[in-house]
């Protein structure tokens, strides 16, 4: 069995990268697939996503440096096959030290490759803080691909030009060249404008195959869930946003032609997302 390892990032915050990485995490795992979810972000909101608190020394931080192994780290979630390596505050300070270490961009690529090499894992998610520094560098460098949520707004398209040329460079490295780009998912999207209809067709026009079909709505459901400690597909499982996660796993597991036309992108009920407009043509 061998690892599929995915990093969610985008440098710029509130695009519902957290709440993605959670909620393909317990999709995959309300498949049977058993799955590891690692909050890289120091702010720790992946971890009480989850209902679980933020414990002093649980993180990566001590496996970043080499003095812990991360397997350590890894607690259950209380969903069934899905683990996590929770995060805590102290891993801002991981911003400093890891930069004194040798080999910085490639520790979290160290700590983990024994976890990888064990096959206990058919997927691991890495939740990258939302900017580019030390930590998300070296989530980049240790996964296969990139999956970049971002909202269908101007600054979004100046921040994803930004997020390409950052995986070229850890390309070019050598930290990890192997790395690409997974794909792009439009997230919080509210199809009523004009804008929002603009942006999705200016990336789709940009990067033809890599865009995914399944679009996330903004909705008061998804909204609500981390403040109850669970991923939408427990907290709301019959919800439009469940529905629209669980697409975005079919499309995450089937190969590119596999996937169906009719994938939840065109409209919602009215209490879950707003958008009823169709989208542009791919």
């Amino acid at each position: 069995m061998s690892t599929r390892s995915i990093a969610l990032a985008n440098q710029k915050g509130g695009v519902g990268k957290t709440t993605t990485a959670v909620s393909l995490a317990a999709c995959l795992a309300e498949r049977g697939i058993h799955t590891l979810l690692l909050d890289l972000d120091p702010q720790a909101n992946a971890t009480s996503a989850l209902g679980l608190e933020k414990l002093s020394g649980g993180s990566v931080y001590k496996a970043l440096l080499g003095t812990a192994l991360l397997a350590d780290s890894i607690q259950p979630s209380g969903l069934e096959h899905l683990d996590i390596i929770p995060s805590e505050v102290d891993l801002a300070v991981a911003e400093v030290d890891v930069a004194r270490a040798e080999n910085y961009l490639q520790r979290l690529q160290f700590a983990l490759t024994p976890i990888q090499g064990a096959d206990r894992y058919e997927f691991i998610i890495v939740d990258c803080p939302p900017s580019l520094g030390i930590l998300t560098m070296n989530g980049l460098a240790a996964v296969d691909s990139v999956m970049v949520p971002m909202q269908a707004e101007y600054f979004a398209l100046e921040g994803l030009a930004v997020i390409t040329r950052v995986l070229q460079q850890i390309r070019e490295s050598g930290a990890n060249p192997s790395l690409e780009l997974e794909g792009i998912v439009l997230t919080m999207y509210d199809g009523r404008t004009n804008l929002a209809q603009q942006v999705a067709a200016e990336v789709r026009k940009h990067f033809p195959d890599k865009v995914y079909k399944t679009i996330i709505p903004r909705t008061v459901r998804l909204a609500e869930a981390p403040s109850f400690g669970k991923p939408i597909t427990t907290y709301d499982t019959g919800s439009y946003a469940a529905k629209c996660y669980r697409s975005l796993t079919d499309e995450l597991l089937a190969p590119p032609a596999a996937v169906p036309e009719s994938t939840p992108t065109e409209s919602a009920p009215k209490e879950e997302a707003p958008s009823s407009t169709p989208l542009p043509a791919a």
